[in-house]
């Protein structure tokens, strides 16, 4: 069965390490993972296609990150271009990204300290467009940026933009939050949510969304692809479901079959 991974992330080599202790203090728990380019390269035996990203932090860094974004070479790898709502050239950057063929966009709102429907936020996504997957980090206690009431509101303005809210719809928030956009008219990704719920949860929370919109993802370097499969593999779902989820929802998402 064909595997495409919807959600890795990579670091700039001199910058890895320092970007994995961040994220390590912020979760709580150890990662299994590197973060550079290499090490992805090399848990990609088992992956068909695998959707790679990396966000600034920063305004100032966005061209930076973008660049080296810019600089994969790996035809099994699909780049996610980034930037940051504050960034000085906004409309410039989105246009860049798009000219060098790179094939939607990521924002993590938390770590990058914007709201997901703050009034600059709603301008980007005007000017990306509706013909690009923008992949946004949705959810977490710890923060209201990404809080999925934000995203619900972002829908009603942009019923034709492709987003993709991470982490089954709102990391942390499953059992409140999060159910306010289950079932509406985006897709959601399976990272870092399956090691989280129990089987069961995870899979009622998929079927109430629509297996049709879910998108498998592994959110390295948190964990393997490997180790990611074994969670997936313990759902309540059908072969045919399990299809979609891994590789046919992404294929149709980024129109890789024509």
């Amino acid at each position: 069965m064909k595997i495409i991974d919807f959600h890795t992330h990579v670091f700039h080599p001199k910058v890895a390490h320092l970007a994995i202790d961040k994220l390590e203090n912020h979760y709580g728990y150890k990662w299994q993972c590197t973060g550079t380019i290499e090490d992805l390269e090399q848990n990609l035996d088992s992956v068909y296609r695998a959707v790679v990203f990396a966000t600034p932090t920063k305004p100032e860094q966005t061209q930076i990150n973008n660049n080296y974004l810019m600089g994969i070479k790996n035809e099994k790898l699909i780049v996610f271009g980034s930037l940051h709502p504050d960034y000085e050239d906004v409309e410039g950057e989105i246009k860049r990204v798009k000219e060098h063929g790179l094939s939607g966009f990521k924002f993590h709102p938390d770590f990058q300290g914007f709201d997901v429907d703050s009034e600059k936020a709603l301008e980007m996504y005007e000017k990306i467009g509706p013909d690009y997957p923008i992949m946004l980090h949705i959810g977490d206690k710890k923060f209201n940026h990404s809080a999925p009431k934000r995203l619900e509101k972002v829908l009603d303005i942009f019923p034709k933009h492709k987003f993709i809210a991470a982490h089954l719809g709102g990391y942390s928030t499953w059992d409140d939050e999060g159910k306010c956009l289950i079932g509406k008219k985006l897709w959601i990704d399976t990272s870092s949510a399956l090691m989280f719920l129990t089987p069961e949860r995870a899979t009622e929370i998929i079927k109430n969304h629509g297996v049709d919109k879910v998108l498998f993802g592994s959110d390295y370097p948190s964990v393997t692809v490997e180790k990611e499969l074994e969670f997936f593999n313990k759902l309540k779902l059908t072969k045919r479901e399990k299809e979609k989820i891994l590789y046919k929802n992404a294929e149709k998402l980024l129109k890789l079959n024509g």
